[in-house]
């Protein structure tokens, strides 16, 4: 297949080559992300390949199909950014990477309550500037602690089989119960339980109209003072305005983020020489309780490794005629 591959970077070049050395697929890399303004660089592929904030929504699609693409291949677990029935209705088929590394996520979580709990990041600028002090970087125990998780799919299983590790008392919300959660001693509840209870919340449940927003300020109401949130899913699941008042009243005591929900004009981008035209942005930026990650949650050579070999082998299956088990189909996901 000729394969267009969207918001590229040396580190996707190489693993994807990589993987590509037995199947021959034609990879044309370009650096710009896939939008409304970009599809025009896919016409005469077969095949577009796309990341998490690439936009494809249905005129983008309509327009992919028009120019000859049959296939959408996803370096992600995600979807949220497709429109599935302007897919379906255009005949291109959506291929994803259902798991990669669900430890390189997990194990991000983890560094992240660690570092808002344990004040690293703070304690590592003082000592750079030789200041020992331990004053404001009283932390506790983990052990003991209620963490509740909102999605126990691989991603949260692998986080809450770490949390177990340090003695945590684990809890989840999910529709979908997962046994291997229970066997670890977690309990499912409601949501407003999970809420109430919690002293660390972290988020692992795809985006969808149902998830939007998960934690807002209805949510933030029903929270214990001084909670730890971290997110390293999708940024659209907090509202972060929402969480913003929430740090300034200290209703969140301590907030990780890895994603953001209008992150695809900053993340992935060297923006040190410029100004941040995002006023919520840079606002969180100032509290001294937040931990922010530019979606690196998942960046592992592992991680990549999976996730190059699985894409090239769906464009190789689908080349094929033969169905690669990482289809989305819209009838799937609409249960």
């Amino acid at each position: 297949m000729k394969v267009a591959v969207f918001s590229t970077r040396n580190y996707d070049r190489r693993f994807l080559q990589e993987a590509n050395r037995t199947h021959g697929h034609d990879l044309v890399f370009f650096e710009a992300r896939l939008h409304g303004e970009t599809v025009s660089l896919a016409a005469g592929f077969d095949a577009v390949c796309a990341f998490v904030n690439d936009q494809l929504d249905g005129p983008v699609l309509r327009t992919l199909a028009a120019q000859g693409v049959g296939t959408v291949a996803l370096r992600a677990a995600g979807f949220n950014n497709v429109d599935l029935t302007a897919a379906e209705e255009s005949g291109i088929t959506v291929v994803r990477v259902p798991a990669y590394s669900p430890y390189s996520v997990a194990e991000h979580t983890v560094g992240l309550i660690l570092t808002l709990n344990r004040k690293i990041h703070r304690a590592y600028a003082r000592v750079r500037e030789h200041n020992f002090s331990l004053d404001g970087l009283l932390g506790f125990d983990l052990r003991g602690k209620t963490v509740g998780l909102i999605g126990t799919g691989r991603i949260g299983e692998a986080t809450a089989r770490i949390l177990h590790g340090f003695g945590c008392d684990l809890i989840g919300y999910d529709p979908h119960p997962n046994p291997a959660c229970t066997e670890l001693g977690l309990r499912y509840t409601d949501l407003d339980t999970l809420l109430a209870t919690s002293d660390v919340i972290t988020l692992h449940t795809p985006l969808t109209p149902q998830t939007h927003h998960i934690i807002d300020a209805a949510a933030l109401a029903k929270v214990k003072q001084g909670v730890m949130i971290v997110n390293t899913s999708r940024g659209a699941l907090i509202d972060t305005a929402a969480a913003v008042e929430g740090l300034k009243d200290g209703t969140i005591g301590y907030l990780g983020l890895d994603v953001y929900e209008e992150e695809a004009d900053l993340f992935f981008e060297d923006l040190s020489n410029a100004v941040i035209q995002d006023d919520v942005f840079s606002r969180l930026l100032t509290f001294p309780n937040v931990v922010v990650t530019g979606h690196q949650a998942y960046f592992t050579e592992d991680a990549l490794r999976t996730i190059a070999d699985t894409t090239i082998e769906s464009l190789t299956a689908l080349q094929a005629g033969r169905s690669p088990g990482t289809e989305v189909r819209l009838k799937e996901v609409r249960g």
